[in-house]
Order: C-alpha cells, then structure tokens, then sequence
C-alpha cells in the first residue's frame, strides 16, 4: 500500500483518503437515458393516497398494516407516463368518428404541472398529428355562403384566369375555368359539356378602356367580367340555333320574362350578362350594328369567345363523333365490306347511349325499338322454351323457361331485320354488365334512303334463327344439370364443415 502511495507521489499526483475529501467539490456522474423521460408526480393522486385513514400522522405514530398495504398498493399511481404514444395520425373524417366521453366528475383532478401530461386512462390513444387540422379549429375556418361573396370571387378568379394566353393555361387552369362558366347560363345551355371544355382552351381577354366606344358582338360571345356597357340595339344576344337577328322585331329583348320597351339607353349590362353570339352574323351592310353594344364605365373586360373558334371546334368534335361512329358500325361482322359513302349515311343516325346492368333491351316476341350497335359491354341473348316441370307436392306441369344460348359483346349488333322488316324479334336481350352502345331509332330510320335501307336487310339476318326447339330443349337441360351439380357440391361442403363445428368466420377461419 505504501509504495503505491510512493509511486503516485513520484507521478506527480496526490493522494487524499476518502474521508478527507470536501464532499462540495466531489460530483457523482449518473447514467441519463435520453429516449425515457423522468416521471411526473401526480401531486392531486399523492394528497388523496397521503390522506387515507390509519396512515402514520403527528398525531398518530404508527400506521396500520391496512393502511401500509393500500399505500404500498397503489403508490405507483402517482407518477404519470409522459412517454409519446406510438399512434397512426388521423384525418379530421376518422377524428369525426370518435366521439367525445361524456363529461364526468374526475374526483383525481390534476394540478397545472400534470394538466400538460394526462394519464394513460386521459390522453387519447388516437390523435392527428396534421398541425393543418389543428390550426382550421384554432382560427375557426368557416365555408363563405354568401352569394354575393362567392359571386365575386368567381369573377376575380375568372379574371386571373383569363389573363393567360391560350397556350399558357395547363390543365388545372381550363378546369377551373370550365367550372366557373358552367354557371352561366346564357352559355352553358348552348353548348355541351364537351363543346364547352374545348371552349375553355380558346377563350381570351378583350379589354376596352374608351368611353362611349361601340363593341361589335356578331362575331363572337362576351361575358363581362368588368365595368359595364349599354345595348345599341335589341337584341343584343343570340342565341344557338335561333333565327337571323335581323328577322327579329327591334322589340325583342334576350329573355323571355323581361318584355318591358324601355329605351336602349337606360338598359346597362353590369358584371356577369352576357352579349353576342357565338354563330357568326354578317349584317346586309358592312358597318350594320347587329348585336352591338357601348361601352359605359370603364376600363370594360370581357372574357370573348370567338365564332371562328366555336366554328372550329365544333367541326372537329362532329368530325370526331362520326369517324368513331363508323369505326363501331364497321368493327361490326356485316358491315366490314360496306362503302364509305353508306356507313357515313348511317352513322349520321346513330346515337350514344348507355344502359344498367340486367335491362331488358328487347324482349322474344316483340317488335325491336331500335337498331343496336354495342361499343362497350356484355349482352346474354335468350330463348323460350316449354319445359316439364316437377313441383314441390309431385305434380308436373309445363312451363315456358328462358334459357342464355349465347352472349353479345363489343362489335356486335342486332335488331335490323325486326327494325326494317316491322316483325317481332326471335331472342330476348338482356344486359349482363353496364353496356354503351349506339342506336338507330325507327323515326331516324325513316329518313335513310332505299338503297342504303336495302344494303342493310341484306347484310343483316335475324337473331340465332338456325337454332331448333331441340337444341334449346338441350341447351336447358344442360345448364339445368350445371345448376343442380353445383348445388349439390356447395351442399357437401357446408355440411362438412358444419359435421366437425367449424363455422365460417369464426376463430382461424376469419383471415
């Protein structure tokens, strides 16, 4: 002990006994688990545990052993968990599903330091996490209803919108705008959606910042996004379809309901009407004010729709419809061989349309509405046939079944020989899924001109016709024995698993 005492002299270091040390200046250094927090007392938990009956007081010195047992027993209470709960973050639909307990008096109330780390019991075991959910309850985000508001901010976005060039918008962009003008009337109810999505993509900013200047609108629609202009003649929006404006008396206005003849001068079109057309009007003189209008308090902003443009656009959706419309009619088996010039006379009559699953499209016996060309989709094509049947108490009895002897899909058509011929169809057809296809009506029909109408009778023959009443007798008879064989399998399985207690769904059987 000495010469170690002597060695650590002649190092340089010295040595103190462990008595003498000055207990201020000697520091302990302690493991610290960074990942657990240190446990929070309970202080509310810890008064009511301290203030059981037979615990040792002043004035009692000893604690009963009941008293020590029920300490010792829930002592740990006192500390409260605020390690993070590992949870999945929840959308404010999911929080939507939880409902709050009812309020109920918490005889262990907390104190401020333990308000911030509930108990295991308190603190929620799914909680978002999506600070975007907490800060829309925190500045109580509410949905603006006023119309006037919503109006307004229509016409602003529009604006913005507009500002871009044609070639500038992306896709959001005509999305946006195709929403904001579907709620103009005056435009939406003249063209279809479809017409109205292209338009979205032409569309352009007319700004006039001139008093008093004249607007001429016959060649193209204008919805006023800014200031406001005053009609200079009546009327000052033409609708598709509708007759030459110069046909029309000077006292028709664009509505129906507004019929008043007040003056041109005292009528002002503000933010949100619309004027023009969008088929384009060439007046009997060249500077004729057909559909003209003056500008009034300005700068005026237009969002304009030029009639080329409409002109364009709906040339190429009809050029488009019809090239898709001859593609179907000659996809067809008949129809492969046919010329341009017939299926160009055809598909002029066809129209699209789409039906729900298990509709009866025709029915055995009855004359066919229409001539049907199936673009999408699957049709069962049925026959009757009288069978003998067996009833519950033994009797027999002849019935008439419907029996599937073939399916229809993409390609294929029927209905022509009922349709032109005026006698009733040998087969039913019923949809098996959703099917969109296009029709032929008798009324449409009547317009086609004879050689066409000959072209088709020959090219078409009636449905399944070659098949006999013994082949349909079979063809029941086989789909019968299919139908009782897999009866009578699915019947053995089920009384096998219930002969030894096992029950779908329940125990090793639910996954």
């Amino acid at each position: 002990m000495e010469s170690g005492e002597e060695e650590s002299i002649r190092q340089g270091r010295e040595v103190k006994l462990w008595s003498e040390r000055n207990r201020q200046e000697t520091t302990h250094t302690f493991h610290k688990d960074a990942q657990t927090p240190a446990p929070i007392i309970d202080y509310a938990k810890l008064n009511w545990l301290c203030s059981q009956e037979g615990l040792r007081k002043k004035l009692n010195g000893l604690s009963t052993e009941e008293a020590h047992s029920f300490f010792m027993n829930h002592y740990h209470e006192i500390f409260v968990d605020n390690r993070p709960q590992a949870t999945i973050p929840l959308t404010a639909k999911d929080l939507e599903a939880v409902k709050p307990s009812e309020d109920k008096e918490d005889e262990f109330s907390t104190t401020e330091c333990s308000k911030s780390h509930m108990t295991p019991e308190e603190h929620p075991q799914n909680m978002n996490h999506d600070i975007k959910f907490h800060m829309a309850k925190l500045h109580k985000e509410r949905k603006i209803m006023d119309p006037d508001i919503l109006f307004a901010n229509k016409i602003k976005e529009l604006r913005t919108l507009i500002k871009k060039m044609p070639y500038e918008r992306t896709a959001d962009d005509i999305t946006k705008l195709f929403t904001h003008l579907k709620t103009f009337d005056d435009l939406s109810k003249q063209v279809s959606k479809k017409e109205l999505r292209e338009l979205c993509t032409v569309a352009q900013q007319d700004i006039w910042r001139d008093e008093n200047y004249t607007v001429f609108a016959n060649t193209g629609f204008y919805i006023i996004l800014r200031g406001s202009v005053t009609p200079a003649t009546r009327p000052w929006l033409k609708v598709r379809g509708q007759p030459h404006p110069s046909s029309i008396p000077s006292i028709l206005t664009t509505s129906p309901d507004d019929q008043s003849n007040e003056p041109l001068s005292e009528t002002e079109l503000s933010v949100g009407d619309c004027f023009g057309t969008l088929e384009r009007v060439d007046g009997p003189e060249p500077n004729s004010r057909i559909l003209c209008v003056e500008t009034k308090s300005v700068p005026c902003e237009f969002l304009k729709i030029h009639s080329n443009d409409f002109k364009r656009i709906t040339e190429h959706i009809i050029e488009h419809e019809t090239s898709e419309k001859i593609d179907l009619i000659q996809a067809c088996r008949a129809y492969k061989t046919w010329p341009r010039q017939s299926l160009q006379k055809l598909a002029e009559l066809l129209e699209w349309t789409k039906f729900p699953e298990n509709t009866v499209l025709v029915s055995e016996g009855f004359l066919c509405p229409f001539i049907v060309f199936i673009k999408t989709g699957e049709c069962h094509v049925l026959r009757e046939v009288k069978v003998n049947v067996t009833l519950p108490n033994g009797d027999k009895k002849w019935k008439r079944k419907q029996v599937v002897v073939g399916q229809m899909t993409s390609s294929q058509s029927f209905g022509e020989v009922s349709v032109l011929k005026s006698e009733p169809i040998t087969s039913s057809v019923v949809t098996a899924t959703q099917v969109e296809v296009g029709i032929i009506t008798i009324e449409r029909l009547q317009g086609l001109d004879e050689t066409t109408s000959a072209l088709l009778l020959q090219s078409n023959e009636r449905l399944y016709k070659t098949m006999t009443e013994d082949q349909i007798h079979d063809e029941y008879i086989h789909q019968e024995q299919k139908r009782q064989w897999n009866e009578f399998k699915h019947g053995v399985v089920v009384d096998s698993i219930n002969a030894k207690g096992i029950r779908p769904g329940m125990g090793k059987w639910s996954k």
